[in-house]
């Protein structure tokens, strides 16, 4: 059997860091949304173990990919000795806080559950990616999501009334943002380290019930504080957009996607077209409508 499954990306709407843990992770809330940007994943069964073929030569296809150990978790939990061959044909940029590579550890559990006949539950399925890393249970399901703790808690959100036909502006300038350094350097940012609970039920109650426009100023990412002290220009590509009408804008994760919201598709093309103009074609963008 040979199954193929896209694997989405995603832009985070908030991320509230709330201080550091005992165990070295950080607590937090952050408000996350599906982004109809996929790679393209390919299973089939064959020989023992896993075997991982990549589109993109820089990423690496053994144990330090995060689908090979997907799939390594998911034939060591299932007790299968069969084995897979998977490929990944990247399309969504790497190291950009939009969460490709979550997002295909992710899909690679749904794929290979579906492969062998699920043989897990969805709960075994929310263990085995909470281990593997904090965004991918997200990816298990396919609406918005608050998620707390470490992000592993996932509680799925309705779509929110208040993004209802308007389009995401994805721009990756050509440079990846390590998470590790982020988080490490958040430190020097006590006031960002440690933030207030509630901004996220703040801002979901708020795309719940009121037009976009009125809730630019409330999505927030920690993050930003070492990010855009670093790198200036994510600050003046925010800067542009918003004066060339998005309703928000922000850093999504640990970077370097800057993403905005436009009213429209069309308001979203218009807007990228701007920024061409403005800053030249050499950054990656994409207009997706939410």
């Amino acid at each position: 059997m040979t199954l193929e499954k896209q694997s989405p990306c995603k832009v985070n709407l908030l991320l509230n860091i709330l201080g550091k843990r005992p165990d070295g992770f950080h607590e937090l809330e952050t408000v996350m949304h599906p982004v109809n940007l996929a790679d393209d994943l390919t299973f089939s069964c064959v020989g023992q173990g896993v075997e991982m073929t990549c589109s993109d030569a820089s990423l690496p296809t053994d144990s330090r990919n995060l689908v090979h150990r997907a799939a390594t978790a998911f034939l060591e939990t299932a007790g299968i000795s069969e084995g897979v061959r998977i490929h990944l044909e990247k399309k969504i940029p790497q190291a950009a806080g939009l969460g490709g590579g979550s997002g295909d550890a992710a899909v690679t559990l749904l794929g290979l559950n579906e492969v062998f006949g699920q043989p897990l539950s969805g709960e075994q399925l929310q263990v085995i990616a909470a281990r593997l890393g904090s965004d991918i249970p997200f990816f298990l399901q396919n609406k918005p999501a608050l998620a707390t703790g470490r992000g592993e808690k996932i509680t799925p959100l309705d779509f929110f009334p208040a993004m209802r036909g308007s389009a995401f502006v994805l721009i990756h300038p050509g440079f990846g943002i390590a998470t590790a350094w982020a988080y490490q350097t958040l430190a020097q940012f006590p006031q960002a380290l440690n933030g207030q609970p509630g901004r996220a039920e703040r801002l979901i109650k708020l795309l719940q019930t009121v037009d976009l426009t009125q809730v630019g100023s409330e999505f927030y990412n920690s993050l930003e504080a070492p990010a855009l002290e670093k790198y200036p220009l994510l600050a003046i590509f925010q800067e542009f957009l918003r004066a060339n009408g998005a309703a928000a804008t922000l850093m999504s994760g640990s970077g370097s996607t800057t993403f905005a919201l436009a009213a429209s598709q069309t308001a979203a093309e218009q807007l990228v077209e701007k920024f061409k103009q403005k800053f030249g074609a050499n950054c990656w963008t994409a207009v997706v409508p939410v």
